[in-house]
């Protein structure tokens, strides 16, 4: 028997965007917070580095990737929109990267 659902993918930045670091309390916080909502999540150790340009000024991150698989419902991608918001104010971001794809789970 196979579900069909939706992976979200998040990439947690390590640093704010000044360069200071980020408090691992933050991390926490938005692993607990996932984990309670949906019952699971994972998350990766690896630092994934990326670079962006935003209005002109270059930013290098280090980032850490999350990601929960749930049931593709409208509510649940209501749910991460709002939860993306949240961790931009949080993490101090211009924006934080996350993807969404469907997902058959056998």
């Amino acid at each position: 028997m196979s579900i069909s659902g939706r992976r979200f993918e998040i990439l947690l930045p390590l640093r704010f965007n000044d360069g200071s670091p980020v408090p691992d309390g933050f991390i926490a916080d938005a692993l607990i917070e996932l984990r309670r909502k949906f019952g699971a999540v994972s998350s990766e150790t690896q630092r994934i580095e990326g670079q962006w340009q935003h209005a002109g000024q270059v930013y290098r991150d280090e980032l850490m990737r999350i990601f929960v698989d749930v049931a593709d419902t409208q509510e649940n991608r209501d749910f991460f929109l709002q939860f993306r918001e949240r961790l931009r104010s949080r993490f101090r971001q211009v924006s934080i990267w996350m993807t969404s794809h469907p997902i058959d789970i056998e």
